[in-house]
Protein backbone atom coordinates (compact mmCIF):
# COMPACT_ATOMS: atom_id res chain seq x y z
CA UNK A 1 0.00 0.00 0.00
CA UNK A 2 1.59 3.33 -1.49
CA UNK A 3 0.51 6.52 0.63
CA UNK A 4 2.10 9.58 2.19
CA UNK A 5 1.97 11.23 5.34
CA UNK A 6 -0.45 14.20 3.88
CA UNK A 7 -2.94 11.84 2.72
CA UNK A 8 -4.00 11.28 6.35
CA UNK A 9 -3.36 14.25 7.61
CA UNK A 10 -5.52 15.56 5.05
CA UNK A 11 -8.07 12.87 5.71
CA UNK A 12 -8.33 13.68 9.62
CA UNK A 13 -8.29 17.51 9.29
CA UNK A 14 -11.72 18.56 9.96
CA UNK A 15 -11.97 15.82 12.69
CA UNK A 16 -8.76 17.39 13.92
CA UNK A 17 -8.78 21.33 13.81
CA UNK A 18 -7.97 23.43 16.65
CA UNK A 19 -10.56 25.78 18.80
CA UNK A 20 -10.81 29.29 16.80
CA UNK A 21 -9.25 30.38 20.61
CA UNK A 22 -5.82 28.80 19.93
CA UNK A 23 -5.84 29.87 16.38
CA UNK A 24 -5.93 33.18 17.57
CA UNK A 25 -3.93 33.22 20.37
CA UNK A 26 -0.97 31.81 17.73
CA UNK A 27 -1.68 34.87 15.50
CA UNK A 28 -1.79 37.25 18.06
CA UNK A 29 1.39 36.35 19.64
CA UNK A 30 3.22 36.88 16.61
CA UNK A 31 1.65 40.39 15.98
CA UNK A 32 2.96 42.89 18.11
CA UNK A 33 0.38 45.40 17.58
CA UNK A 34 -1.40 42.48 20.31
CA UNK A 35 -1.06 43.23 23.81
CA UNK A 36 -1.38 41.18 26.83
CA UNK A 37 -4.59 42.19 28.06
CA UNK A 38 -5.66 41.60 23.60
CA UNK A 39 -4.50 38.07 24.38
CA UNK A 40 -5.98 37.79 27.33
CA UNK A 41 -9.32 38.89 26.59
CA UNK A 42 -9.26 36.22 23.85
CA UNK A 43 -8.09 33.25 26.23
CA UNK A 44 -11.08 34.55 28.42
CA UNK A 45 -13.64 33.93 26.21
CA UNK A 46 -12.97 30.10 26.84
CA UNK A 47 -13.62 29.31 30.31
CA UNK A 48 -13.00 25.75 30.40
CA UNK A 49 -9.64 26.87 29.07
CA UNK A 50 -9.12 29.73 31.48
CA UNK A 51 -9.77 27.49 34.23
CA UNK A 52 -6.92 24.91 33.18
CA UNK A 53 -4.39 27.73 32.11
CA UNK A 54 -4.43 29.84 35.52
CA UNK A 55 -4.36 26.40 37.19
CA UNK A 56 -1.19 25.46 35.32
CA UNK A 57 0.54 28.92 36.06
CA UNK A 58 -0.49 28.84 39.68
CA UNK A 59 1.19 24.88 40.09
CA UNK A 60 4.70 23.89 40.55
CA UNK A 61 5.44 23.45 36.82
CA UNK A 62 6.23 27.42 36.89
CA UNK A 63 6.64 27.86 41.10
CA UNK A 64 5.61 31.49 41.09
CA UNK A 65 5.74 32.75 44.57
CA UNK A 66 2.48 35.21 44.49
CA UNK A 67 -1.15 34.29 42.92
CA UNK A 68 -2.16 34.52 39.36
CA UNK A 69 -5.59 34.89 39.36
CA UNK A 70 -6.28 36.59 35.64
CA UNK A 71 -5.73 35.19 32.34
CA UNK A 72 -4.14 38.79 31.56
CA UNK A 73 -1.55 38.63 34.52
CA UNK A 74 -0.73 34.82 33.30
CA UNK A 75 0.39 36.72 30.10
CA UNK A 76 2.49 38.95 31.58
CA UNK A 77 4.34 37.04 33.91
CA UNK A 78 4.35 33.34 31.96
CA UNK A 79 5.09 35.20 28.52
CA UNK A 80 3.06 35.66 25.51
CA UNK A 81 4.88 32.74 23.83
CA UNK A 82 4.98 30.42 26.57
CA UNK A 83 1.33 30.89 27.43
CA UNK A 84 0.34 30.52 23.68
CA UNK A 85 2.52 26.80 23.83
CA UNK A 86 0.04 26.16 27.01
CA UNK A 87 -3.14 26.85 25.17
CA UNK A 88 -1.76 24.76 22.08
CA UNK A 89 -1.19 21.99 24.46
CA UNK A 90 -4.54 21.71 26.50
CA UNK A 91 -6.61 22.19 23.33
CA UNK A 92 -4.43 19.89 21.21
CA UNK A 93 -5.19 17.20 24.23
CA UNK A 94 -8.83 18.65 23.76
CA UNK A 95 -9.40 18.18 20.21
CA UNK A 96 -8.14 14.67 19.81
CA UNK A 97 -9.84 12.83 23.08
CA UNK A 98 -12.92 13.54 20.60
CA UNK A 99 -11.64 11.86 17.59
CA UNK A 100 -12.44 8.14 18.00
CA UNK A 101 -9.62 5.24 18.09
CA UNK A 102 -10.23 2.05 18.98
CA UNK A 103 -6.94 0.86 19.32
CA UNK A 104 -5.49 1.82 22.60
CA UNK A 105 -6.87 3.00 25.88
CA UNK A 106 -6.51 7.13 25.43
CA UNK A 107 -6.21 7.90 29.17
CA UNK A 108 -2.72 5.77 28.85
CA UNK A 109 -1.23 7.21 25.51
CA UNK A 110 -1.87 10.49 27.32
CA UNK A 111 -0.41 9.51 30.24
CA UNK A 112 2.86 8.12 28.21
CA UNK A 113 2.60 11.85 26.53
CA UNK A 114 2.32 14.23 29.55
CA UNK A 115 5.28 11.99 31.17
CA UNK A 116 7.68 12.49 27.97
CA UNK A 117 6.67 16.51 28.53
CA UNK A 118 7.56 16.57 31.84
CA UNK A 119 10.65 14.55 31.19
CA UNK A 120 11.38 17.07 28.46
CA UNK A 121 11.54 19.65 30.47
CA UNK A 122 13.59 18.50 33.05
CA UNK A 123 16.27 17.10 30.00
CA UNK A 124 16.24 20.38 28.63
CA UNK A 125 16.74 22.44 32.21
CA UNK A 126 19.95 19.55 32.06
CA UNK A 127 20.91 21.45 28.35
CA UNK A 128 20.54 24.84 29.53
CA UNK A 129 17.87 25.37 27.54
CA UNK A 130 15.81 28.82 28.19
CA UNK A 131 12.18 28.92 27.49
CA UNK A 132 11.67 25.19 28.13
CA UNK A 133 8.01 25.04 28.23
CA UNK A 134 7.94 24.46 24.38
CA UNK A 135 9.76 20.88 25.25
CA UNK A 136 6.56 20.32 27.36
CA UNK A 137 4.54 21.02 24.57
CA UNK A 138 6.59 18.92 22.14
CA UNK A 139 6.65 16.16 24.40
CA UNK A 140 2.97 16.16 24.93
CA UNK A 141 2.21 16.21 21.38
CA UNK A 142 5.22 13.80 20.25
CA UNK A 143 2.85 10.38 19.52
CA UNK A 144 -0.21 12.84 18.07
CA UNK A 145 0.51 11.15 14.95
CA UNK A 146 -0.01 7.79 16.00
CA UNK A 147 -3.84 8.77 16.96
CA UNK A 148 -4.39 10.24 13.39
CA UNK A 149 -2.73 6.70 11.88
CA UNK A 150 -5.11 5.11 14.38
CA UNK A 151 -7.85 6.81 13.03
CA UNK A 152 -7.37 7.11 9.14
CA UNK A 153 -5.41 3.73 8.98
CA UNK A 154 -6.50 1.30 11.71
CA UNK A 155 -5.87 -2.11 10.17
CA UNK A 156 -2.44 -1.06 8.88
CA UNK A 157 -2.10 0.33 12.09
CA UNK A 158 -2.69 -2.22 14.00
CA UNK A 159 -0.88 -4.80 11.99
CA UNK A 160 2.45 -2.21 13.60
CA UNK A 161 0.97 -2.63 17.18
CA UNK A 162 1.04 -6.31 16.39
CA UNK A 163 4.34 -6.53 14.56
CA UNK A 164 5.91 -4.92 17.80
CA UNK A 165 4.24 -6.60 20.11
CA UNK A 166 5.41 -10.11 18.60
CA UNK A 167 8.98 -8.92 18.03
CA UNK A 168 9.58 -8.16 21.41
CA UNK A 169 12.52 -5.81 19.67
CA UNK A 170 11.23 -3.88 16.84
CA UNK A 171 9.98 -0.42 17.64
CA UNK A 172 6.15 0.77 16.51
CA UNK A 173 7.91 3.22 14.30
CA UNK A 174 9.88 0.92 12.72
CA UNK A 175 7.06 -1.55 11.81
CA UNK A 176 4.96 1.41 10.83
CA UNK A 177 8.22 2.30 8.40
CA UNK A 178 7.46 -1.00 6.61
CA UNK A 179 3.90 -0.85 6.52
CA UNK A 180 3.16 2.66 5.54
CA UNK A 181 6.57 4.19 4.29
CA UNK A 182 6.40 6.69 7.08
CA UNK A 183 5.85 6.54 10.96
CA UNK A 184 3.81 8.55 13.46
CA UNK A 185 6.46 10.74 14.39
CA UNK A 186 6.19 12.57 10.33
CA UNK A 187 2.90 11.76 10.33
CA UNK A 188 2.32 14.04 13.43
CA UNK A 189 5.05 17.07 12.18
CA UNK A 190 2.77 17.32 9.09
CA UNK A 191 -0.20 17.79 11.38
CA UNK A 192 1.16 20.26 13.26
CA UNK A 193 2.21 22.07 10.22
CA UNK A 194 -1.11 21.83 9.08
CA UNK A 195 -2.31 23.69 12.16
CA UNK A 196 0.33 26.52 11.30
CA UNK A 197 2.42 25.61 14.43
CA UNK A 198 6.05 27.09 14.44
CA UNK A 199 8.54 25.02 12.22
CA UNK A 200 11.11 23.96 15.41
CA UNK A 201 7.92 22.66 16.94
CA UNK A 202 6.77 20.90 13.58
CA UNK A 203 10.45 19.39 13.79
CA UNK A 204 10.99 18.66 16.71
CA UNK A 205 7.80 16.05 16.39
CA UNK A 206 8.48 14.73 13.41
CA UNK A 207 11.73 14.23 13.77
CA UNK A 208 12.04 12.94 17.20
CA UNK A 209 12.75 8.87 15.86
CA UNK A 210 15.43 10.38 13.35
CA UNK A 211 17.03 13.23 14.88
CA UNK A 212 19.57 13.37 11.94
CA UNK A 213 16.47 14.61 9.95
CA UNK A 214 15.90 17.88 11.78
CA UNK A 215 17.65 20.39 10.15
CA UNK A 216 16.86 23.46 12.38
CA UNK A 217 15.69 21.88 15.89
CA UNK A 218 17.95 19.11 16.42
CA UNK A 219 18.69 19.66 19.95
CA UNK A 220 14.45 19.86 20.73
CA UNK A 221 14.32 16.36 18.73
CA UNK A 222 17.67 14.89 20.87
CA UNK A 223 15.33 15.98 24.06
CA UNK A 224 12.40 14.67 23.03
CA UNK A 225 14.04 11.42 21.58
CA UNK A 226 15.68 10.80 25.18
CA UNK A 227 12.77 11.84 27.10
CA UNK A 228 10.59 9.55 25.30
CA UNK A 229 13.30 6.72 25.87
CA UNK A 230 12.86 7.35 29.73
CA UNK A 231 9.38 7.39 29.52
CA UNK A 232 9.30 4.12 27.68
CA UNK A 233 11.63 2.74 30.10
CA UNK A 234 9.29 4.06 33.34
CA UNK A 235 5.73 1.88 31.91
CA UNK A 236 8.14 -1.18 32.06
CA UNK A 237 6.69 -3.92 34.38
CA UNK A 238 8.45 -4.73 37.38
CA UNK A 239 10.21 -7.79 36.81
CA UNK A 240 10.87 -6.84 32.67
CA UNK A 241 13.99 -8.68 31.68
CA UNK A 242 13.67 -8.10 28.09
CA UNK A 243 15.97 -5.95 25.99
CA UNK A 244 15.66 -1.58 27.26
CA UNK A 245 14.62 0.95 24.75
CA UNK A 246 18.19 2.33 24.10
CA UNK A 247 18.57 6.17 23.56
CA UNK A 248 20.36 6.78 20.17
CA UNK A 249 24.06 7.82 20.36
CA UNK A 250 23.42 10.82 18.53
CA UNK A 251 21.10 12.25 20.99
CA UNK A 252 23.46 12.34 23.46
CA UNK A 253 26.30 13.71 21.07
CA UNK A 254 23.82 16.36 20.59
CA UNK A 255 22.62 16.91 24.06
CA UNK A 256 26.04 16.58 25.72
CA UNK A 257 24.52 14.18 28.10
CA UNK A 258 25.30 10.75 28.96
CA UNK A 259 23.24 7.77 30.08
CA UNK A 260 23.91 8.87 34.20
CA UNK A 261 21.01 11.36 33.68
CA UNK A 262 18.30 9.06 32.73
CA UNK A 263 18.09 7.80 36.73
CA UNK A 264 18.49 10.96 37.99
CA UNK A 265 15.21 12.67 35.62
CA UNK A 266 13.44 9.74 36.04
CA UNK A 267 13.21 10.55 39.95
CA UNK A 268 12.57 14.19 39.45
CA UNK A 269 9.70 13.80 37.36
CA UNK A 270 7.34 11.66 39.26
CA UNK A 271 5.70 14.42 41.59
CA UNK A 272 5.93 17.04 38.15
CA UNK A 273 3.88 14.21 36.65
CA UNK A 274 1.55 13.39 39.17
CA UNK A 275 0.26 17.30 39.54
CA UNK A 276 1.02 17.92 35.75
CA UNK A 277 -1.04 14.74 35.06
CA UNK A 278 -4.01 16.00 37.61
CA UNK A 279 -4.22 19.27 35.31
CA UNK A 280 -4.35 16.99 31.66
CA UNK A 281 -6.42 14.12 33.02
CA UNK A 282 -10.20 16.34 33.43
CA UNK A 283 -9.69 17.08 29.71
CA UNK A 284 -9.10 13.44 28.89
CA UNK A 285 -11.90 12.14 30.39
CA UNK A 286 -14.79 14.70 30.03
CA UNK A 287 -13.95 15.09 26.25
Amino acid sequence: MTMQAAELVKGIAKLASLPEVCIRVNEMVDDPRSSAADIGSVISRDTALTAQLLRMANSSFYNFPSNIDTISRAVTVVGERELRYLVLALSAVRTFSNIPVELINMASFWRHNVYCGVVARLVASKCHVLHSERLFVAGLLHDVGMLVMMNRAPDLEKQALVATAESGEKQQYEAEIELFGFDHAEVGGVLLQQWNLPEALCETVGCHHDIGKAENARLDAAIIHIANVIANRAELEVGYKGPLPQVDPRAWEVTGLSEGVMAEIGDEAVPLFAESWAMIQPIVRHA
